[in-house]
């Protein structure tokens, strides 16, 4: 079958609404992955398509070339499948010029970076791509393997032929992930290209932003599917649900697409539409992952219809998360629940548990730890989240692992080690006690413990 290109168009689905060929590359982006493509660049394929201007995105994997794989072939094009107990609508999405990789192509990546058309710099390189230390600190060394001395040697080059500054923004599902953003460059600058520090403290910015879309992987069956309707072969295919969201600080350092006039919001605050999503949707999706799992569920619907379940995750986000969030004028909590749930029920996506569940150590911090701090300040209990920490802590001890395999986190020798070293008595302390594997602000009290401690010796 032929392969979908700028040559093969499909008949009977939407296509780019501009001319993609006159159109210059403006935005570059680490980690080019299904999320980004079913979010950022649509949001910025709508824009070009509604505004105009040279937004065209050049995508950098920083180790894989397989999204390379995928889309360079197909000059940047894919197919965006939106899926709902409705049914799918399927839409070709041009915002995407290439995809570099940056091990093999370093030169390119910096000097796409440099160039004076480039004036937004996006990320999705995940939690641990941020190379932070268990304390917050950069990491050093996992930071001179990322991202940080690409985006140093563009901004130096940038500095002396006046190409001016860049919006530096994260769309990671990061807390306060504008400022962290910041914070972790400019300590790498200090340490690397310290003459560069009051140059990007001038002339670049970095908002904080917030991003909402379910992005389930992508299937054979639904590969399959796609190129019976389209009557060609994609293999950069995305599935995604209806619903997107997309909320950024107006702080940027120079021109940007029109990404308010097709949905997004523009604002002067993040945080509180930021912790709502981290605390009630990022919080509620890891504890039905790890409960899901546990019960023998494979997709998030499953676990969600779930009549042991669903009270669960529904008092996670009512009585849990959301008291602790300080809402912005117009923001309803009790409405965002709602949609949550529904979102969560759509069976189309098949969206995996064992997705949700990667990384968890990376994940947990600000989807669960920070709501238990918050309300144990308060003196409220959170029994919903403490029921998700027990599950996770059997996770990482490969209680799932018959199922699906290894534990999949950058921690998960530590946490077997602890594991291995405390057992189900000591495990709790040596996680999340004061110095701690994930010590933070909530310090697990009696009731706490004796909670997880029921919790977890019921899974023995």
């Amino acid at each position: 079958m032929t392969r979908l290109s700028s040559h093969d168009l499909p008949q009977g689905v939407a296509l780019p609404g501009y001319d993609r060929t006159a159109a210059r590359v403006g935005i570059v982006h680490f980690g080019l992955g299904a999320f980004t493509r079913a979010h950022q660049a649509w949001y910025t394929d709508r824009a070009m398509a509604a505004a105009g201007g040279h937004w065209l995105t050049l995508g950098v994997s920083l180790r894989s070339p397989e999204v390379g794989a995928q889309l360079n072939p197909q000059d940047g094009l894919y197919t965006l499948a939106v899926r709902s107990g409705a049914g799918t609508e399927r839409q070709v999405i041009g915002a995407v010029r290439k995809v570099l990789l940056a091990t093999a192509e370093r030169e390119a990546v910096v000097t796409a970076l440099a160039h004076a058309d480039t004036h937004v710099v996006t990320f999705t390189v995940t939690e641990k791509g941020y190379c932070r230390k268990a304390d917050g600190s950069l990491d050093l060394t996992l930071a001179d393997a990322g991202f940080y001395p690409l985006v140093a040697e563009a901004l130096a080059r940038r500095q002396a032929t006046g190409a001016g500054g860049l919006t530096l923004l994260s769309c990671d599902n990061l807390a306060d992930n504008g400022h962290q953003l910041r914070r972790l460059l400019l300590e790498y600058l200090g340490e690397r290209r310290a003459m560069l520090l009051g140059w990007v403290e001038r002339h670049c910015t970095f908002p904080c932003s917030m991003v909402d879309r379910i992005v389930p992987a992508t299937t054979v069956e639904e590969r399959a599917a796609a190129a019976a309707a389209l009557g060609l072969e994609d293999h950069g295919l995305v599935v995604t649900e209806p619903f997107s969201q997309w909320v950024i600080e107006d702080a940027f350092a120079g021109p940007r697409p029109a990404w308010d006039q097709v949905g997004a919001e523009i604002v002067a605050e993040v945080a509180p539409y930021e912790t709502a999503k981290l605390r009630m949707l990022n919080g509620a999706h890891s504890a039905l992952a790890y409960c899901g799992l546990l019960a023998g569920h494979s997709f998030v619907h499953e676990a969600v219809g779930d009549p042991l379940l669903r009270p669960l995750v529904e008092g996670l986000m009512r009585e849990e998360a959301a008291p602790t969030i300080a809402v912005a004028a117009g923001q309803d909590l009790g409405a965002y629940a709602d949609a949550l749930l529904e979102r969560f029920a759509n069976p189309a996506l098949n969206h995996r548990l064992i997705q949700i569940a990667m990384d968890g150590s990376q994940k947990i911090p600000q989807r669960w730890l920070a709501t238990l701090a918050a309300n144990q300040q308060r003196g409220r209990a959170c029994p919903a989240i403490l029921t998700a920490v027990a599950a996770w802590l059997r996770h990482v001890r490969g209680d799932n692992a018959a199922r699906w395999g290894g534990v999949d986190d950058p921690r998960a020798a530590e946490l077997a080690s602890a594991w291995a070293s405390h057992g189900v008595q000591g495990i709790v302390a040596a996680v999340f006690g004061p110095g701690g594997l994930l010590a933070s602000d909530w310090v697990p009290s009696a009731d706490d413990m004796a909670m997880l401690d029921v919790a977890l010796a019921g899974g023995d």
